[in-house]
């Protein structure tokens, strides 16, 4: 996936959850930010980001935030990407070596819940919920940054799906080059942690990807582990502890 028109800036501030104020060529612009999310432990003041500038006179700003460095690290935080990354991945073959994927469409209704993703995987159809994950602790992915009671209700429903004969599967895309693996982040939010765990259990697939990211490209290279501790405190600092021995 490629941006045109990508631009170095300096972050400034965020006003509010859809804009940010950024220093650009010695001038201060307003963008709209690709993320609604907190993203606290990146948008930091004098940050360096990256911005796409828009040919496009009816838009309320000309330029829109899609990347953030930190410590000489890449960062892509637009929300729309993961689901394009997705959809490129299964359509390259990639995604599932050996393989054939088929008839890859996006939002797909089922029950009370619209899924990233549908797909015929060697002739079986599938479900697909894609998440984004900025949230970096050492090289391990977390998500979600604040609590997501949407997404905890989607990890159900792919569950119920299973019953009706789909395959279900749930991606992170991490959207970091360091990452190592995928952990729920479940001080914030332990019931989309236990969620998760109950779904696996139940027959969903939860996976993970890495992407390698540029300031104006980003793509899925390799899936990477996902780990599933119980859904405590205490079971989430000693898997970070037995990360940090590797």
């Amino acid at each position: 996936m490629r941006y045109e028109g990508i631009r170095k800036a300096v972050f400034l501030a965020r006003p509010n959850r859809f804009l940010a104020r950024v220093e650009l060529d010695g001038k201060e612009e307003l963008c709209h930010v690709k993320n609604t999310g907190r993203l606290g432990e990146l948008l930091l003041a004098g940050t360096a980001v990256w911005v796409q500038e828009h040919d496009n006179p009816n838009r309320k700003t000309r330029f829109s935030l899609i990347a953030v460095e930190k410590e000489g690290v890449c960062y892509n935080i637009d929300s729309q990407a993961p689901n394009i990354l997705a959809r490129e991945w299964l359509e390259s073959g990639h995604a599932f070596p050996g393989s054939e994927i088929t008839q890859v469409r996006p939002e797909q209704r089922y029950g009370t819940s619209r899924f990233d993703l549908a797909f015929c995987r060697d002739g079986k159809k599938a479900l697909m919920e894609v998440k984004g994950v900025t949230l970096d602790h050492h090289g391990t992915g977390m998500f979600p940054d604040a609590p997501t009671a949407r997404g905890e209700k989607h990890v159900h429903e792919l569950a119920a799906c299973l019953k009706d004969g789909y395959e279900a599967y749930i991606l992170f895309v991490v959207k970091f080059d360091t990452a190592r693996r995928f952990i729920p982040n479940i001080p914030r939010q332990p019931e989309f942690a236990a969620a998760l765990r109950e779904a696996r259990r139940a027959g969903v697939q939860v996976l993970a990807a890495r992407c390698q990211v540029l300031p104006g490209q980003v793509g899925i290279v390799e899936r990477i582990p996902v780990v599933l501790p119980e859904p405590t405190k205490e079971s989430f600092q000693q898997a970070l502890l037995s990360f940090e021995e590797e």
